[in-house]
This record gives structure tokens, C-alpha cells and sequence, in this order.
């Protein structure tokens, strides 16, 4: 399933993602879960596959530092670094949803250049370079242009759902939640979805996905602070980046109100 460029590096981060996929493939459905301190859920496939993660990259990209979910949450200080979500989705992955998704985004000057966001479940991966545009397993995307079959549905996660209560104007499309952010936001991308919000995405939740948003031209609200860029040495476990994003400029000034709605 390695659908990288032909660069070696690139070649060789495929081969670690095969490992890691393969691996959470195995242990889904078969492993339980405990509570992380600020109340989400963790598996030891959530660790190994930091773990193992954390191992690859050094290896293959020496020098480069990490900022993980599960490892070292500041913004490290090297010139490059991954930002890595090793397993966006553990309550799907715990309760035996087969929706989940492996994020990796390596940064320079405090934003992405390279992104890849990996769906073991579905054996697909998406390979993003800035610059050069977005690929899934080795067919390059092309923007959205319309909702496919004329389906108006846009992604809300479960904290932004809040907001179907506080608009007195019908929402403008049909709710869906996946319950992964890097996936809501995904399907934006690929004209699945018109529209995503999302209430408290961490860094590590749309590293990738941001780049792939901006490569296939779909533009992203920063609700509250932006994302990027980073500032090095920045703590990030508990900041949370709300942010709309949208096929089209048109579509997102629709869904805006929405947006401004959840942070009030």
C-alpha cells in the first residue's frame, strides 16, 4: 500500500506506516481502553504505536524533532519536526468502530510542508507536499467542485453539535459525525462534505489535514487563535484550535454564523 513519492525517505516512512497499520488492525476489537487525564480514552495500541512511530522517524529523518499526542506535547526546537497523531480516533477504535486514522505532519518555519494521513480500516492513504498538491494511494486529488450527487451534508464534532440550538436559521446542510477530526475535515477536501466545524481540535488532530485542505484549495476559518505558525517551545496539550473549513469561499461565509455561534 505504499503510495509515497520515490524519494527514500519517503519510502521508508511508507514501510513504517504499513507496520503501524498492520499492527492496529490486528488489535482492533481485541484490546480495552482507560481515561487520559483530561478525559479522553488511550489503548496500549494508542502507545505502541506512538512508540513505534517515535523510533521510525528518528531513524529515518535524523534530526527532526517530535510533538505527539501520546509524547512530548511542546512545540520542539528544531527547524523541522513531525507533529503526530498516532491513532486520531481511539473511541471509534475502542467501542469497535472502524473509523480511525494515523496523522503525521512534518513542519518547517512553524507550518506543514509534508503531510500524510493513513486510514488502516479502509487501506487507504493520502499523501500531501506543499506546493505540489495532495494524492490518494498514488492518484493525485483535484479541488472539490461541487457535492457529489448534489448531497448537501456537512461534518460537526460531538462539542460543535451545540450549535444546531443557538442559530434560529436552519442549518444549511445534513449533520454528520465521524467522531475523528482529521477525517471530518478530510471530507471537505474530497467533496464528501460542503462544510466542517470543529470545536477543540488539537494541533496534532489537523496538522495534516490543513495542508491538504490548503493544496486542494478549500479554505479554513481560524475561529480563535490560528494554528500556525507555531511558536517553538509552545506548550500545545491543552489548546484547543476551533476552526470552519469549506469547499468553496461561498460556502463558508453560509456556514460562518455557525462557526461564530459555538464560540459564544
Amino acid at each position: 500500500m505504499n503510495s509515497f513519492p520515490s524519494d527514500p525517505q519517503w519510502q521508508a516512512l511508507g514501510v513504517l506506516l504499513d507496520r503501524v497499520a498492520e499492527r492496529q488492525r490486528q488489535d482492533f476489537g481485541q484490546i480495552s481502553s482507560s481515561l487520559k487525564p483530561d478525559g479522553s480514552l488511550i489503548t496500549a495500541c494508542d502507545q505502541w504505536s506512538d512508540a513505534t512511530l517515535a523510533e521510525g522517524l528518528a531513524a529515518i529523518y535524523p534530526g527532526d524533532g517530535l510533538l505527539s499526542e501520546e509524547g512530548n506535547t511542546n512545540v520542539p526546537l528544531e527547524a523541522r519536526y513531525w507533529v503526530v497523531d498516532p491513532l486520531d480516533g481511539t473511541t471509534n477504535f475502542s467501542v469497535g468502530l472502524p473509523i480511525w486514522a494515523i496523522s503525521l505532519a512534518r513542519i518547517e518555519a512553524g507550518r506543514p510542508i509534508a503531510a500524510v494521513l493513513d486510514l488502516p480500516p479502509q487501506r487507504q492513504r493520502f499523501v500531501a507536499v506543499r506546493g505540489q498538491g495532495v494524492w490518494r494511494d498514488g492518484v493525485k486529488l483535484h479541488p472539490p467542485a461541487a457535492p457529489r450527487h448534489g448531497c448537501s451534508c456537512a461534518s460537526l464534532c460531538s462539542r460543535s453539535i451545540q450549535v444546531l440550538r443557538t442559530v434560529a436559521a436552519p442549518f444549511p446542510a445534513k449533520p454528520r459525525m465521524l467522531g475523528v477530526a482529521s477525517l471530518n475535515l478530510l471530507g471537505v477536501g474530497l467533496g464528501t462534505l460542503v462544510a466542517a466545524l470543529e470545536a477543540t481540535p488539537k494541533i496534532w488532530d489537523l496538522a495534516a489535514v490543513w495542508l491538504m485542505l490548503e493544496e486542494l484549495g478549500c479554505p479554513i476559518e481560524a475561529l480563535a487563535k490560528a494554528p500556525f505558525p507555531l511558536a517553538p517551545g509552545s506548550a500545545q496539550a491543552e489548546i484547543g484550535y476551533p476552526l470552519l473549513s469549506a469547499y468553496n469561499q461561498e460556502q463558508l461565509q453560509r456556514f460562518l454564523p455557525w462557526g461564530q455561534a459555538l464560540l459564544r
